[in-house]
């Protein structure tokens, strides 16, 4: 079955986790357990703030490293999920799901993209 990666992407300094409301933790807990249960889920996590990240880039045949904060980025990746899924329409259904548990004054957006299996080497 094909798996997909689910990019979650934030604006870093307008989310706020003590701006949730009161059932946003047990929403998400239950739509992780659910998800698990299903199979689907491979692995997911939240993600450090920037300032806490170094950007390394390959220009002009040497490697350069920027740290962070990176205050020329409006959007930031702030989790993933690996997901297992039949097809795609399964993987943007859960992500969906996942969208919806957030609260609604918040702004989350997601970006689905299918994992290229790799061959395996005879070695």
């Amino acid at each position: 079955m094909p798996r997909y990666l689910s990019l979650v992407r934030i604006q870093e300094n307008t989310i706020d986790m003590e701006d949730a409301d009161p059932g946003f933790q047990e929403r998400m807990g239950a739509l992780f357990e659910e998800i698990t249960k299903a199979g689907v889920m491979l692995d997911t996590a939240g993600l450090h703030p920037t300032a806490e990240a170094t950007r390394l880039t390959w220009s002009d045949g040497k490697v350069g490293y920027t740290d962070g904060p990176f205050t020329e980025t409006k959007e930031v990746v702030g989790g993933y999920a690996l997901m297992q899924c039949k097809d795609k329409a399964e993987a943007l259904e859960w992500s969906k799901r996942f969208l919806e548990v957030h609260p609604k004054h918040w702004t989350v957006g997601l970006e689905v993209r299918e994992v290229e299996d790799m061959p395996q080497s005879d070695a």
